[in-house]
């Protein structure tokens, strides 16, 4: 083939009047004006300039700050961070028995009295709650990773989101279903069940046996756990709700750790806990395609939502203000169990509030203003719920309807919000390897850079080529034929 039978290096774009008459009766998605190449102006569908350069169009990436940099990367790395830091701890308490006297601290309960075969309560409990955080990160990334995402791929959901709501949900039910059972063992062979009287007897009691303590610890790691996976993972429509949620409950499990009303923590996480047996089963059904299951699981745990905390907890809520004036000995003790004493008079000023917090065998107390401490965020968690259930209401009456069970509360498998698309145009890069067209996989370059075949998407056509073929000469690796 002689030169003047060679392909002449291609022409710039050019627009197709066709295509920007249509373009200019839809609304245009915005585009980033300026341009570091001097020879190109006005619009930038229209810029030529001297060199052979074909503008490829790309969604315009939003700039994340450091802190969505952070989260997502531990997001990506959470199993492995978590069994890493479990593995680290087991080889130094094999292998290094200096560090024992601290390393068991992380798995073994804290303040064993050998005379009572009980357990008191203290700052060494922060290792166990840190070694039960980092244990259920691990426990649910790597369950939801390799077996509840595979488990929802076998029944046939396949787009990401809906993939992680799915395996979200029941690794919550998986969870539930332990520690609700758990609870419920402990309250029915308790002498508190179904007594609420005898919630409030026998304290003072700076002791407890150690299922009690080991089941408290690990409900307060699961809410501080999730405290954290609500800040570092992608935010729902509800974030705040259930922020203030995750807030109020580990401020009143923690309140009830340290000041010795064990019992009544124990009876209020189990009628709380059973509500989210129900609702996990029913998103998951709903993920999975099976609607009218779905509707009757969440008629089931509309019922249970109800009865369990509009009813049950409105009785624990009454028996703080009506029982514990009349059952709890007023004023202050201190000291351990072995060596108790009290009643004496609270102290002048408010630091006597935290002191159970900071001091295990400081000063604790009972009158009208620890009452109302205690009442006062039960309530508050009562209003969240309320709002929450006239939410869930809705979801009835649109069920009733046949419109099917929609959770509105978080809406976490709705559709992202509707903004312009925002596109940026730049200079598509030769290949700095010789290939042959065979081995070209344009699907894939189209795919990484945004550009589009059909020259009415991008509001440009190529004259003399098609798109294809036009490609492949900018680039460099059109066959030419002798």
């Amino acid at each position: 083939m002689s030169d003047s039978d060679r392909p002449s290096p291609s022409p710039s774009p050019v627009v197709d009047a066709a295509a920007v008459g249509a373009t200019k009766a839809a609304a245009r998605p915005h585009l980033k004006t300026g341009s570091s190449n001097p020879n190109m102006n006005g619009p930038l569908y229209m810029q030529t300039s001297s060199s052979n350069v074909v503008l490829v169009r790309r969604l315009k990436r939003k700039e994340d700050g450091t802190w969505k940099h952070l989260a997502r990367w531990f997001v990506e790395n959470q199993i492995g961070l978590s069994f890493n830091l479990l593995a680290l701890l087991f080889l130094a308490h094999s292998f290094i028995p200096k560090a024992r006297i601290h390393t068991r601290k992380f798995f073994h309960l804290a303040y064993y009295n050998e005379e009572t075969a009980r357990y008191g309560i203290g700052s060494d409990d922060a290792y166990f709650i840190t070694f039960c955080i980092v244990l259920f990160t691990g426990l649910r990334a790597g369950t939801m990773e390799y077996i509840l995402a595979p488990f929802a791929r076998l029944q046939g959901v396949t787009k990401r989101k809906t993939l992680t709501r799915f395996s979200e949900q029941a690794w919550l039910f998986v969870y539930y279903s332990v520690f609700w059972t758990l609870g419920m063992y402990i309250y029915s062979t308790s002498p508190y069940f179904l007594n609420m009287r005898k919630l409030w007897t026998d304290w003072p009691n700076r002791e407890m046996d150690g299922l009690m303590k080991g089941y408290v610890l690990a409900q307060w790691s699961f809410w501080l756990q999730q405290i954290i996976v609500i800040n570092i993972e992608e935010r729902r429509k509800d974030h705040w709700q259930m922020f203030s949620h995750h807030i109020i409950t580990t401020a009143l499990i923690s309140s009830c750790y340290s000041y010795h009303h064990t019992r009544v923590g124990n009876y209020i996480l189990v009628i709380m806990d059973v509500v989210d047996l129900f609702f996990p089963v029913a998103k998951c059904l709903k993920y999975t395609g099976y609607n009218k299951l779905c509707d009757i699981a969440f008629g089931v745990f509309m019922v249970s939502w109800f009865v369990a905390r509009h009813i049950f907890y409105i009785m624990v809520c009454c028996s703080v203000y009506a029982h514990t004036p009349s059952i709890m000995p007023s004023g202050c003790f201190r000291g351990s169990n072995s060596k108790l004493s009290g009643p004496e008079d609270p102290p002048s000023g408010l630091y006597y509030l935290v002191e159970p917090f900071i001091n295990s065998t400081g000063r604790v107390c009972y009158n009208e203003l620890v009452k109302w401490a205690f009442l006062t965020p039960l309530l508050l968690l009562q209003v969240l719920t309320i709002v929450w259930f006239a939410m869930i209401v809705r979801i009835a009456i649109k069920v009733i309807r046949g419109d099917g069970a929609e959770d509105t509360r978080s809406d976490d498998e709705g559709e992202e919000e509707d903004e312009e698309d925002e596109f940026i145009y730049e200079e598509a890069q030769p290949l700095e390897e010789e290939v042959g067209v065979e081995a070209l996989d344009l699907k894939n370059w189209e795919r990484r850079t945004g550009v589009k075949r059909q020259g009415s998407s991008s509001g440009m056509s190529l004259p003399g080529h098609s798109d294809r073929k036009e490609l492949l000469g900018r680039i460099g690796c059109e066959k030419q034929v002798d």
